[in-house]
């Protein structure tokens, strides 16, 4: 029990020092490591199989959408990427630039990616001819590389690892159909796959990406208040088709530019798992995207028959696609509690000479605790029971930190007071001036506009920061 308590000890409490707890838990959790390239990351295996179970699932869903996977190249010759003037401006202070080419200085500089609009349009324009070739729904997996000043794993790096979509239509009502779309397949797999809650709205003027007309976002709440900007989607309407000499021959046979989008989600979402659901002894992870689902743990293993049927309950919960692992080591039961316990798996089930002469095992659930003795007979229907269970109850905590966490301010003073008091969203008139924005962002120490929603309530007639005219109710918030 000495090891298991100086295991947990190793995490900072989250209620004394939340960044501090957030390292601990992505290198005890083995998550991922720093790296000797500055701002980069390496994922190790746990965390990359937290990755590969996200693409997994989302990747189902766009593909359920009609969409294609391609991949285009990771280097933008800077000739193309000055055609879209508003993109370039939003995005050269982050771009990294390769000169030398094995021994010989480029000609022309190239842009390791740090977005690929402008190399989707430049493919675009050479493939579009007929509003016959229309929709184009494509996506890509890849990597992009911004250059962050300061980095944080998962949360801000150098490179990361997303996906991007890219679409293009016949009109705009096809187009910003397709941006609303995305946003809702976004914000189901929050739910039904990440167990996330999320607010969701549109952008202001100033906070939209740069060269889109709208853009749309979800915000998950992180346990502490703070705001995550968990993925976008953007309606471009035809700008980067006329700065690209995108066209198409329409139905009535004259020359027509198509309508754009894009939208993507990154590994950002892992640090948003972290910072929702886990605690001062590690991970607790989702099960649908835990790599482990359930960890076998036989307790006096040495004794005759307990690796044998603790070996029969894994091989039996592995025969109904549940992803098992048999913990078998030397190691004392304690240590293992521990080890699985911060890697986050859902479900622990312990197995020992006791319970196989009662035919029975203990079920122990990550998120909350809760011991529960059952059958050996009802293992793969409680374990598929519980899993269910678990991702619902973790939703449920999220939403009952996100409702708890959320504030409405009338005033000036009362949203001065609550950003300086009460950690959380706060929802407030605003007069549509991006003056106010700045204001406030000034005034709290980066609070900031999260989005309007798409269902807006009136909470008074007046802007929270100028005393104007209201446009629009806003959530608010600060960010990582």
């Amino acid at each position: 029990m000495a090891q298991q308590k100086k295991m947990v000890e190793a995490i900072t409490s989250r209620d004394v020092d939340f960044a501090k707890w957030y390292t601990d838990i992505v290198k005890k959790a083995e998550l991922a490591d720093y790296s000797g390239v500055k701002g980069c990351m390496v994922i190790r295996p746990h965390g990359y199989a937290i990755w590969e179970n996200i693409q997994k699932d989302l990747d189902r869903r766009f593909k359920k959408t009609g969409h294609e996977n391609v991949y285009m190249p990771m280097f933008i010759p800077e000739s193309l990427l000055q055609k879209e003037k508003d993109h370039v401006e939003g995005f050269a202070p982050e771009c990294a630039w390769v000169t030398v080419g094995g021994s010989e200085k480029l000609a022309e500089r190239l842009a390791v990616r740090p977005t690929s609009e402008t190399l989707f349009c430049e493919h675009f324009a050479k493939v579009v001819n007929s509003y016959r070739d229309l929709p184009k729904l494509y996506n890509q997996w890849c990597s992009v590389v911004r250059w962050e000043k300061t980095t944080r794993p998962f949360l801000r790096t150098s490179e990361f690892l997303w996906q991007e979509g890219h679409t293009l239509h016949e009109t705009r009502e096809e187009a910003v159909e397709e941006t609303k779309r995305m946003l809702q397949v976004y914000i189901d797999f929050y739910k039904e796959t990440l167990a996330i809650p999320v607010v969701t709205g549109k952008k202001t003027e100033k906070e939209r990406f740069a060269g889109a007309e709208e853009t749309y976002t979800i915000e998950p709440m992180m346990h502490n208040g703070v705001a995550l900007q968990g993925g976008t989607s953007h309606f471009f309407g035809d700008g980067f088709a006329r700065s690209f000499g995108i066209t198409f021959t329409g139905r009535d046979n004259t020359l027509q530019y198509p309508f754009q989008t894009s939208w993507g989600v990154s590994t950002r979402m892992i640090g948003a798992l972290i910072m929702v659901h886990s605690d001062d002894d590690g991970l607790v992870l989702p099960p649908k995207i835990a790599p482990i689902q359930v960890a076998v743990i036989p307790v006096a293993q040495k004794k005759e028959g307990v690796l044998e049927k603790a070996n029969e309950l894994k091989n039996r919960l592995s025969d109904k696609d549940f992803r098992v692992k048999l913990d078998d080591s030397d190691k004392a039961p304690g240590w293992k509690f521990s080890q699985y316990e911060m890697l986050g798996v859902p479900i622990r089930v312990e197995i020992g000479p006791k319970d196989i002469a009662n035919n029975q095992c203990v079920l122990v659930r990550r998120d909350t605790r809760e011991k529960t003795v059952i059958s050996l007979d009802e293992l793969e229907t409680a374990v598929e029971k519980l899993l269910l269970n678990i991702h619902d109850s973790m939703y449920e905590a999220a939403l009952k930190n996100l409702r708890e966490k959320t504030f409405e301010a009338r005033t000036h003073e009362e949203f001065l007071d609550i950003a300086a008091n009460k950690p959380g969203f706060i929802k407030a008139m605003w007069c549509g001036d991006s003056a106010c924005e700045d204001q406030l962002k000034d005034e709290t120490g980066g609070v900031k506009s999260r989005c309007i929603p798409f269902v807006e309530e009136h909470l008074s007639d007046t802007c929270v920061c100028c005393g104007k005219p209201a446009k629009h109710m806003v959530y608010w918030g600060k960010q990582y």
